[in-house]
């Protein structure tokens, strides 16, 4: 593409005041213009996300048009029509991108169902199987920083698209022009012929309902377990339908960070919205001090993911990694379950590849099978669509990845960060019913099963190129495979995407999982480290987990691998 002709023809048809003054403020910055215009902005099972910007590699309603206008062809053409689901966040432009979305299907002859106001992702996923739609589409940029925003497209089974419908809608998308061949029409015309319809409260209340079946003892809170929460929707679509759930638990004790309450996509007191960070939960923490809660919880944007902290003796605040929460909340669901008859039969649990393997010895010590799917929660819907298609979809009890992502129950199949508070919030006060908290339990599951630590690094790759670099890097440690890491002798390997396992003895067997750029070493200490480019921003992850019969060694392990890594891979 010739990013100087493209800038030009973007400056003769836009009509977007605030795109073209944008467009015009870059003349004669080369540099910017090659980043804005020398590709489109990608678009795969996560639909796309990028910069709110003009340009084609950027976010703005132009490049919504032309991925609806690809969706609403490959409907029509897949399915004869239909309908879909569409919400949204509280991010920069949002609304206006539903808004454009719903109005462009419409236009195809596709029923356009649309939240009326801001509604988090699993509200998404619920919608569009209650409302047996065709897909949907998610206005988000998730946890990403404020000057990001997104487009998420569902498959019918309310699962993020998967591999080859992706591919269908990108090959539809690149048949057309960001500014002809675009079906629109009035939305308000759509809304009053029946083309178009807000999605009903019913669908809401509904989905509420559906939460309610997911709790593991019900009776909580009681008398001797009611507890005081401290809680964050980071600016974003959570408060409404967290507080709502826990209201109808019965936790009624409940403070919002003022600051931090409203929707706003400027996300003034955390321009990087992610509960897995201190950043984000800085003033949650900082008023915990002032309220004393039992628990503190944060979820973001799209409240597909909650962060969790609770307290120490001493009064002070430890927030919990991903898999830490995760952990927590497998025991509980399988303890209890169990202390009430009602695990059921051969139960299912689903974990990432990247997430703590500590989770199969909790799974196996219930009795209960744990699933090892690749990183995407997609995968996760798709092992409950299986177990579904089997009539066995009661035998899957809950599903995580270590970025915060939690699911129980079969009604949604993305990450909900709704049904984690509650889950949450209801462990915390069982645990307090019994004279114990979560950071009690927690260690001693560690005293049980070993000190598992894991690491995430995020290695950032900016600009047009960060994807060739990403992807230069895997292909080199593909090129000359690790043999030791910190010194510790690589005994066997994962390359999933050539589907290849290398055995300590050097066999070779197949890997049964999609292809997928990740790369799994397996060191003579038993410790895990996998390289992999993210599928949703310009990074490079590394995983490491390590395990020793300490916490400070499991840490200064972990710490070790991480550094060796890095150097073998030139990180």
């Amino acid at each position: 593409m010739d990013a100087f002709a493209e800038y030009r023809r973007w400056l003769e048809n836009v009509r977007d005041d605030e795109l073209l003054a944008d467009l015009r403020s870059i003349e004669g910055d080369e540099e910017e213009i090659r980043s804005r215009f020398s590709r489109h902005l990608s678009f795969g099972t996560a639909g796309m996300r990028g910069i709110l910007a003009a340009g084609t590699d950027r976010m703005n309603v132009y490049s919504v048009g032309r991925a609806t206008q690809g969706l609403a062809d490959y409907i029509n053409e897949e399915f004869g029509g239909g309908s879909v689901a569409i919400s949204y966040d509280s991010r920069i432009k949002s609304e206006e991108f539903a808004r454009e979305t719903a109005s462009i299907l419409a236009a195809n002859g596709i029923k356009a169902y649309l939240y009326s106001r801001l509604m988090p992702v699993p509200m998404l996923s619920y919608a569009v199987r209650e409302l047996k739609c065709q897909a949907g589409v998610m206005i988000t940029a998730s946890h990403n920083p404020s000057q990001y925003n997104g487009y998420k497209v569902y498959g019918s089974d309310g699962c993020q698209m998967t591999d080859a419908a992706a591919d269908a809608v990108l090959g539809k998308i690149e048949a057309h022009d960001y500014f002809s061949g675009i079906k629109s029409e009035d939305l308000s015309e759509a809304l009053s012929s029946g083309r178009a319809e807000y999605i009903p409260d019913e669908v809401c209340e509904s989905y509420y309902r559906a939460l309610m079946t997911c709790r593991v003892n019900p009776d909580i809170p009681g008398k001797d377990s009611s507890i005081s929460v401290v809680y964050t929707p980071l600016n974003g679509a959570g408060n409404e339908p967290v507080r709502k759930v826990l209201s109808m638990c019965g936790f009624n004790d409940v403070t919002v960070v003022p600051e931090q309450e409203n929707p706003d996509g400027n996300f003034p007191t955390c321009p990087y919205p992610n509960p897995e960070t201190e950043e984000a939960r800085r003033l949650g923490l900082e008023l915990c001090e002032k309220v004393k809660p039992d628990i503190f919880i944060a979820t973001d944007p799209d409240a597909d993911r909650v962060g969790v902290a609770f307290p120490e003796k001493d009064g002070t605040f430890r927030s919990l990694t991903g898999n830490e929460a995760g952990i927590l909340m497998l025991d509980y669901i399988l303890r209890g379950a169990t202390e009430n008859g009602t695990l059921p039969e051969r139960a299912v649990a689903v974990r990432s590849i990247v997430s703590s393997p500590m989770t199969d010895e909790i799974a196996a010590n219930y009795g209960v099978e744990m699933r090892v799917v690749l990183t995407g929660f997609k995968y996760i819907g798709e092992q409950i669509l299986h177990l579904e298609q089997a009539g066995e979809s009661d035998r899957f009890v809950f599903g995580f990845e270590e970025s915060c992502g939690y699911l129980g129950g079969s009604f949604v199949r993305d990450k909900d960060g709704v049904y984690a508070s509650m889950i949450l919030c209801e462990l915390t006060g069982y645990y307090k019913s019994r004279n114990t908290t979560p950071l009690e339990v927690l260690d001693s599951l560690y005293d049980k099963y070993g000190y598992y630590r894991n690491r995430v690094a995020n290695i950032a790759f900016p600009g047009a190129d960060g994807i060739e670099k990403m992807q230069a890097v895997t292909a080199g440690l593909r090129e000359k495979p690790l043999s030791e890491i910190a010194g510790f002798k690589v005994v066997e390997s994962d390359d999933i995407l050539r589907h290849e396992h290398k055995a300590a003895d050097g066999t070779v067997t197949p890997i049964d999982l999609p292809a997928s750029d990740v790369l799994v070493y397996t060191l003579e200490n038993g410790a895990k480290v996998i390289v992999r480019p993210s599928g949703t921003e310009p990074k490079m992850k590394l995983y490491i987990c390590a395990k020793e019969d300490s916490a400070e060694k499991s840490d200064r392990l972990g710490e070790e691998l991480e550094k060796a890594t890095r150097e073998a891979a030139g990180l």
